[in-house]
Formats: C-alpha cells, sequence, structure tokens
C-alpha cells in the first residue's frame, strides 16, 4: 500500500475515498462538529498509517473504528462541558464537488436519509451509518461498537422498520437499497 509509505497521492485517494463516509458519520453523530472530527479521524489516519497491516477492508475498519471514538469523545467533552450538539433539524450536510444537477437531487434524499437516520438515536444511527455508509459486515460493526453480532443485527432490524415507517414504499424489500446486504450471510 503505497500510503502508508507517505506517498501523497495515494493519501489523497483514501482521503476522497473515504472522507464522505466519515464526514457523514461523523455529521449524523455530533452534528455542526462533523467536520472537526472528520479532519480529526484523518489527521490521526495519516500519522499512524505507517504502522496499519492488512488490506483496504482492513483500512476501511480501521478509519471507521477511528471515527467511532473519536464520536465517543467527542459526546464525552460535550457532556463535561454541559453543552449539547445541534438538533438533527439544524443540520447542513455537504455533498462532495462534481455535478451539480445530480447532487442536487441526490443530495436532497440523502440528506434526508442521514436525518431520518441521526433520528433514530445513538445504537441504531451508529449501525446503519456503519453498515451502510462504512459499508462494513455486521462482524465489523460488532468488533467496532463492542457488541455481539446478533444485538447489531437487532439494532440493524429496528432501525429499518423504523426508516420504512418514515419513508412508506420505499423501503418494502431489501431490493429498495442496490448493493447494500443488509443481512449478512452466514459466515
Amino acid at each position: 500500500m503505497a500510503a502508508k509509505s507517505g506517498e501523497q497521492s495515494a493519501v489523497e485517494v483514501l482521503y476522497r475515498d473515504l472522507h464522505p463516509g466519515v464526514l457523514a458519520f461523523a455529521t449524523v453523530r455530533v452534528g455542526t462538529e462533523g467536520e472537526d472530527l472528520a479532519a480529526d479521524v484523518f489527521v490521526t489516519m495519516a500519522t499512524a498509517l505507517a504502522r496499519f497491516e492488512g488490506d483496504e477492508r482492513a483500512l476501511r475498519r480501521w478509519v471507521f473504528a477511528i471515527a467511532y471514538r473519536k464520536v465517543g469523545e467527542a459526546w464525552r467533552r460535550a457532556r463535561q462541558r454541559g453543552t449539547h450538539p445541534a438538533p438533527v433539524d439544524e443540520l447542513g450536510l455537504r455533498a462532495p464537488i462534481g455535478d451539480v444537477e445530480a447532487e442536487a437531487l441526490d443530495g436532497l434524499s440523502t440528506s434526508e436519509a442521514l436525518t431520518a437516520i441521526a433520528r433514530l438515536g445513538p445504537p441504531q444511527s451508529e449501525v446503519v451509518l456503519l453498515r451502510v455508509v462504512a459499508d462494513l459486515s455486521v462482524e465489523e460493526v460488532a468488533t467496532i461498537v463492542g457488541k455481539r453480532p446478533g444485538a447489531i443485527r437487532a439494532l440493524q432490524h429496528r432501525a429499518l422498520i423504523r426508516l420504512a415507517q418514515e419513508f412508506p414504499g420505499s423501503m418494502r424489500n431489501t431490493e429498495a437499497l442496490p448493493g447494500h446486504n443488509w443481512v449478512d450471510e452466514p459466515s
């Protein structure tokens, strides 16, 4: 992996690939501090990348594990300060640079979906974000959040039911989300 040796173009590719998901995860979990938290995740990644061992999938899991820990730290700081993240309705999510028309159409549904996911509450929203945005398996999410795979599946199932109620007709079956296997096949 060229990024491990500090090759700037390889690190930039990792950033472009992982940043949108990390930013979405962070913004849903900590509100207005999401951008700062995402930046902190990538600073941590860049400083520790030389010590990383594993393939691309392990790297993705590692980066989202860093994000998960940073969210926990942000929540602890907020409790110590006596402050709370901004309400979900005030979240201003940004879409990546690209085709403005397509992003405007996609961004609306993405923004609505992320807002709905944020309303699920911490355990369910974390599971949905790590499964969908980070594209991690049930086992990988279980490792990151410190729960058993069965608990992750149950949280995911309850979250999907709530989201289906919020978006009638759009999530009647798992085909509503192409490319996402909501229930992992047996190992």
